[in-house]
């Protein structure tokens, strides 16, 4: 098999239109996929990177909610294309090309770029979701579609069965062709052999082209929501050889879907562990992203009062993070964010030039972008308090909106 022309005859199409809800506030202005992650990344730089190293570079990405944010980050980070080797990264907007509706599900977004598809010629697509974080070489799952002689291949993960109640579940054979697939069962089939787990569909889908335009063509009934995984995929199976590419990641598997304002965080404090399940300093593996210039991060005053000492203990700082006397435990601090003096932070995630005032304190809380904790302010501390000003998890994570304007006279300490 030749290997480069294999993937150069795969076309590489990315869902990132998704409003993502259950991730409000942090969707209120831009779409899930540009949802901020691990410091200076985006969520759509984890499968981007996957398509840079399985050495797939002819991608179309599919944008439709408050996408500037996005458009934005893809035009500034990834402008890293040869065009003279019909290498790219396009951004496509819904345009109305076959009706006058939006994108409605999943295989609607597709069929209303068949005509890509048709001018592009490509054997085969490879479809994804932009708003998850893994790390997969895409390569190996195409030599065994193609091994397999499948018409489409479906990526899965193994995964608890109260997770699975949220996700497609395949049921396989003996040689991983997929005899049934079950979106969001109530009572999910465990694996022949492992009880408790099931094998779930990781919203990674590769298509032989001619299939997927008859599939998503006919995809016309009045009962369909027009998805993948809800109307294409149940249907196909039992017409079509289907088959199922289980996922590996070194030497175990980390997928998250960061669908909730809870798996978010608790998929970033993955990253402050000492041997992170997710890693994101693997050379052979790289994350890439759009990173401006910026200073060191830097931390000041180490002597004199005792209390006073800029420091940060099992936390990620990114470029720029000055903490002037503050103290940050197991936190991620993004660009720009300056902690002053007295004030503590621990377990929470702040993004982009989010300043915490002198004896300020915040415990498990996401601070978005250019906010100012005043002086003395507290956050997360009382959560019915936190309630009445912003938004507080199932789990108890407060989360503080993009720019949001606290008043100081709202703090329970004066300084």
């Amino acid at each position: 098999m030749n290997v480069a022309k294999v993937l150069k005859e795969t076309l590489t199409i990315i869902l990132a239109g998704g409003q993502g809800e259950r991730l409000y506030p942090l969707t209120r202005d831009r779409a899930k996929p540009a949802v901020p992650f691990a410091g200076h990344y985006r969520i759509i730089d984890f499968t981007l990177s996957n398509c840079i190293n399985s050495g797939l570079k002819r991608i179309y990405v599919l944008t439709q909610y408050k996408s500037q944010s996005l458009n934005d980050h893809l035009r500034l980070g990834w402008n890293i294309f040869a065009g003279a080797f019909d290498e790219f990264l396009f951004s496509v907007p819904p345009q109305l090309r076959t009706g006058d509706s939006w994108y409605l599900g999943t295989a609607d977004a597709v069929s209303q770029n068949l005509y890509i598809l048709r001018e592009r010629h490509p054997s085969r697509v490879l479809i994804l979701s932009g708003d998850h974080i893994y790390k997969m070489d895409y390569s190996d799952m195409i030599a065994s579609h193609i091994r397999t002689g499948a018409a489409v291949t479906v990526a899965a993960v193994e995964c608890a069965l109260d997770l699975a109640r949220r996700m497609g579940v395949l049921e396989i054979d003996e040689r991983n062709r997929i005899l049934a697939f079950e979106e969001k069962p109530d009572h999910p089939k465990s694996i022949v052999g492992r009880p408790g787990f099931a094998l779930a569909s990781m919203g990674v889908y590769l298509f032989e082209t001619d299939v997927l335009i008859e599939e998503i063509s006919g995809d016309s009934r009045g009962d369909s929501i027009h998805d993948f995984g809800r109307d294409i995929l149940p249907r196909l199976v039992r017409s079509k050889p289907v088959f199922a590419h289980t996922f590996r990641d070194e030497n175990q598997t980390y997928w998250r879907d960061i669908g909730t304002l809870d798996s978010y965080y608790e998929a970033s404090m993955d990253l402050l562990r000492v041997d992170p399940p997710f890693n994101l300093y693997d050379t052979a593996f790289p994350i890439h992203s759009s990173t401006r210039p910026g200073p060191p991060a830097k931390m000041v005053f180490a002597g004199g009062e005792t209390d006073r000492i800029g420091i940060a203990l099992d936390s990620l700082l990114c470029n720029g993070c000055i903490i002037s006397g503050g103290r940050a435990e197991r936190s991620i601090l993004s660009p720009d964010v300056r902690i002053n003096s007295y004030a503590l932070v621990e377990d929470s995630i702040l993004f982009d030039r989010v300043e915490v005032g002198r004896r300020a304190r915040i415990r498990r809380a996401i601070i978005d972008k250019e906010v100012k904790i005043p002086p003395g302010f507290s956050v997360g501390y009382d959560l019915d308090e936190d309630a009445k000003r912003f938004t507080v998890s199932d789990s108890g994570v407060v989360v503080v909106p993009k720019g949001e304007h606290i008043h100081e006279n709202q703090c329970k300490v004066r300084i």
